[in-house]
């Protein structure tokens, strides 16, 4: 199961054990089983405090249980947690053994003095970028408190669950029974759904806090540089993230971002929350923005109102709080979202095997979401509103060789139907003839672009037709003391790079606007670099 370079690598983890686990499997007669029987045995092989044992005392097959013995400790995974999934089982098996987590101490107490019973059980597939973050912290909360029971279970080999629980989205999440949320979550997310006094006492935190020179409104790409460049000049900077990383954590493959030949968005987000730490920047994760207050005089304070009811003030703002996917806004899609409306080919296909679907959108995305299913599903109907397929050659070529596609260009998507539970088909316009059509499938992948997160700053700051900030070259907007930068403004190319380079340029003309019309909290540290 594990190769040479993966087995080295893992058993040099596993020497951070410290304290014994065992490996407690349950297994039938298929060819999974035997593939998770020999994964086990390997496992064993690199650590003399790990043993594998047989119970067969779980209903799902295959399946097994990290446990600590003598202890109410343990964790599930249901399938074989490879791919993606891989990192979740090392971290498991580290933590099971009693290495430490590197988590907010803060966290850690909130999950341990937790009351109640919560039995979580999490739908995941192998490609799905976003599952292992809901899977490390739901494994991590039943590591910390024994009152907190957690199973992932790969759809892909439980399509029967997936079936009667109607789950076409992943990671999908359900809490003692009832479906408790979709799509990526982190810890702190979790802990705010179910520990009420959670969000209450994070705002009541922030309202204590002193006056920023610099406070970024996003953690993106261009959030994460803003700040850093900030923090480098010595002078006091806050970031207020709905949640860190942005629009990267929905990113499966990332091949241009120079001098790094290939990465995946969660680890690139992951890195970038790492280097902002690294400084001294007052990070407040899970806070929405919802109103900004400009400053009544030069140099005063701008205030940042936001959903949790509490205000932060800052010298000077950087709005960098990105992009999200575009819906189609047709009847029915908002319905049966998550219900057959996908936006993630990479997460939510291998649900879709075998099955009937159609992507919406011809460039780029479009295409190479149309060309990753159709290795999947049993037939893909492409559409797209232009005249023609804005994808480059390469990918249109490539698309147009595969048997089970089929494309209409000039086409109009209009309904999302549906049986009341899922989606059955959807309906489309001839642009060119005026004549309906209808197909029927199993899920829909809308890939239409991006979406600027900045309905919160109308009337406040100008805003293009497009709902863009407006910016110029050094990321001055229309109000004093605000800059931006990022997928949320007029910058013509929405690509991580130019995000990074946009938020250091909003920085840089955030710290000469202190200079110039105020003074900063702390003179700049000696060495900075520009």
């Amino acid at each position: 199961m594990l190769d040479p370079t993966l087995k080295t690598q893992l058993k040099a983890y596993l020497e951070r054990l410290v304290l014994p686990i065992e490996l407690v499997a349950s297994l039938d007669d298929g060819e999974k089983s035997r593939e998770l029987d020999e994964l086990l045995a390997e496992i064993a092989t690199l650590s003399d405090k790990i043993t594998v044992s047989r119970r067969d005392d779980d209903a799902r097959r295959p399946s097994f249980a990290i446990v600590r013995p003598g202890t109410d400790i343990s964790v599930r995974f249901a399938g074989i947690p490879m791919g993606h999934e891989f990192t979740s089982l090392v971290l498991a098996l580290l933590q099971v053994g009693g290495y430490p987590p590197k988590v907010d101490a803060d966290l850690i107490e909130q999950v341990r003095e937790l009351e109640g019973d919560f039995h979580f059980e999490t739908y995941f597939s192998l490609s799905c970028q976003n599952c292992p973050d809901v899977v490390q912290a739901l494994n991590l909360m039943s590591v910390l408190n024994p009152r907190v029971r957690h199973v992932a279970i790969d759809g892909a080999l439980f399509q029967d669950e997936v079936e009667a629980r109607k789950v076409m989205a992943v990671p999908s999440v359900f809490l003692n029974g009832q479906l408790f949320g979709q799509g990526r979550m982190e810890l702190g997310q979790i802990l705010a759904k179910i520990d009420t006094g959670a969000a209450a006492r994070a705002a009541a935190k922030i309202k204590t806090k002193d006056a920023f020179d610099v406070l970024v409104i996003g953690g993106g790409p261009a959030g994460a540089a803003a700040a850093i460049y900030a923090a480098r000049k010595g002078i006091r900077t806050g970031v207020a993230a709905e949640r860190f990383g942005g629009q990267v954590l929905d990113t499966m493959g990332i091949e241009n971002f120079i001098s790094v030949k290939e990465t995946e968005g969660p680890k690139l987000a992951a890195a970038l929350e790492q280097h902002v730490r690294e400084y001294d920047v007052d990070v407040m994760n899970l806070q929405r923005a919802e109103k900004l207050i400009p400053a009544t005089e030069p140099g005063g304070l701008i205030e940042v109102q936001l959903t949790s009811g509490a205000s932060l003030r800052s010298r000077t703002v950087v709005l960098s709080t990105g992009a999200r996917w575009r819906n189609m806004n047709v009847p029915g899609e908002d319905q049966y979202k998550n219900r057959g409306v996908a936006y993630c080919p990479h997460c939510d296909g291998p649900l879709f095997k075998g099955k009937r679907v159609a992507v919406i959108g011809g460039g780029n995305s479009g295409v190479e979401a149309a060309i990753d299913l159709a290795g999947i599903v049993s037939h893909v109907t492409l559409l797209e509103f232009d005249s023609k397929l804005r994808a480059d050659e390469v990918l249109q070529r490539k698309l147009r060789s595969l048997p089970n596609v089929t494309i209409h260009v000039s086409a109009l998507s209009t309904e999302v139907k549906g049986d009341g539970q899922k989606v059955t088909g959807l309906d489309w316009q001839d642009r060119n003839s005026g004549a309906m059509n209808h197909i029927e499938l199993e899920g829909i992948f809308v890939q239409i672009g991006l979406l600027p997160n900045t309905e919160w700053l109308k009337g406040t700051v100008e805003l293009s037709p497009r709902g863009e900030i407006v910016i110029d070259d050094r990321g001055h907007t229309s109000l004093p003391g605000v800059f931006a930068a990022g997928d949320a403004t007029t910058v013509p190319y929405k690509q991580i790079i130019i995000a990074m380079g946009a938020g250091s340029t909003a920085a840089l003309t955030a710290f000469d606007y202190l200079i110039r019309n105020s003074a900063p909290a702390a003179a700049p540290a000696i060495g900075a670099a520009a």
